[in-house]
């Protein structure tokens, strides 16, 4: 006969344990505390199991019964409902480790430090995710494209259009590494494409008309803040580098003696290791420099620790304490000083000039080949360029180059 409420009601405890049936193999069971248990038993390739179904009163009669009907439906298609509960379990319990947060970071830690991506470009990713912390807790396998949106129109509510556009992009290399790895079935970001404003796009201030260009080395000859902040700007206009490939410079990476600089593959924004040829007056400006900080560690460490380099900040602030804007120069600029003025004096192969700005080749096989091949002609362009430099700072006489016509 099935139970009735009012008879789980009145089943009193027991010294033992004991059971009450209600229908197709749902039954109760009371133990001597009072408690009261749902389970319902069944059979599954001819054995016998039993699974619970909750605790009387919190799940009702009703109740007990829609759970045993949902269970049968899975014995009838051919699966075990108690196996079934164990991967759910077990795949709730995945989605709440595998949070948007924790995925994230573990796709910096193993793939992005992994594959020897540039230290610079680990930051900018760490900097990137604290941008996206309404989605740390969320995981990861039930962000849905609405929940990343409004996480990046906060973003954009600020007015950082760029940040907005470059977080839609981390987020996405973060929701393809889930799927990768069995943490996600989808990358949301993927139908965001134009939901976001469009950010202007800005260039990195620089001076590409050669009297400026010296009246700013002249300055900089000039600074009275910091002596290793002074000799690093007057090295970094030689050498052509980026920012944080200089101010992370170790002095193990320099061959003084063979008059080269290799720029370990874990600091390039190619992957790739890169030399740089060292004319006289960057071998001039590191023998002062190895007398402050040498012979090993930094080359241009933190003001207050020489375990740390310079801050990525001071250069720039540097340009501002000697007057110049932000729109008129800063430290990426001498890349583009150099790409411009080398070009436009017609005396350098543009596949050396590319070189010695590391912008990477599209063809691995061939970027390889050329690392090589202009070595020889890089190492005269360093020294002219270096040369000329020191022309424009000296106030010379300069003939301007004939301007090519820009694309």
């Amino acid at each position: 006969m099935p139970l009735s409420d009012s008879a789980i009601r009145a089943f009193k405890p027991k010294e033992k344990r004991y059971k009450k049936a209600d229908q197709r193999g749902l039954f109760i069971e009371v133990e001597p505390n009072g408690s009261k248990l749902w389970r319902w038993k069944y059979r599954f390739h001819g054995r016998e199991k039993r699974i619970s179904l909750g605790r009387y009163p919190d799940v009702s009669l009703a109740q007990a019964r829609r759970l045993q009907e949902d269970a049968r439906r899975l014995l009838e298609d051919g699966k075990d409902p108690s196996m079934e509960r164990q991967k759910a379990r077990l795949v709730a319990s995945v989605s709440a480790e595998n949070t948007f947060g924790g995925v994230a970071r573990e796709y910096i830690n193993l793939k992005m430090i992994g594959d020897q991506r540039a230290e610079t470009t680990i930051a900018k990713a760490r900097w990137l995710l604290d941008q996206l912390k309404p989605l740390w807790p969320l995981p990861i396998a039930e962000i849905k494209a609405p929940e990343v949106l409004g996480a990046l129109r906060r973003i954009e509510a600020k007015g950082k259009h760029e940040t907005a556009r470059r977080c839609r992009s981390f987020a996405s290399r973060v929701f393809r590494y889930a799927v990768a790895t069995a943490k996600a079935e989808n990358d949301p970001c993927s139908v965001l494409r134009g939901a976001l404003i469009t950010p202007k796009v800005t260039h990195y201030a620089a001076l590409t008309e050669p009297e400026p260009v010296g009246q700013l080395l002249r300055s900089i000859d000039e600074y009275t803040g910091s002596t290793i902040t002074k000799i690093a700007m007057q090295v970094m206009p030689h050498v052509m580098c980026r920012p944080g490939e200089l101010r992370l410079a170790e002095w193990d990476e320099f061959d003084l003696d063979k008059t080269k600089w290799t720029i370990p593959m874990g600091r390039m924004k190619s992957r790739r290791p890169h030399s740089v040829p060292l004319s006289e007056q960057v071998l001039s400006y590191l023998c002062d420099m190895r007398k402050l900080t040498g012979p090993t560690g930094f080359v241009f460490p933190a003001f207050h620790t020489t375990r740390r380099p310079m801050s990525e900040n001071t250069i720039n602030q540097a340009f501002r304490r000697m007057g110049y804007t932000s729109e008129e120069m800063t430290a990426h600029g001498w890349r583009t000083t150099a790409s411009t003025l080398l070009n436009e004096s017609g005396k350098w192969n543009p596949d050396a000039i590319e070189r010695s700005l590391a912008h990477a080749d599209a063809n691995a096989v061939r970027g390889t080949y050329n690392r090589g091949r202009y070595w020889a002609e890089r190492v005269e362009m360093h020294q002219w360029w270096s040369d000329y430099l020191d022309q424009l700072r000296d106030g010379g006489d300069v003939i301007p180059f004939e301007r090519r016509a820009r694309a």
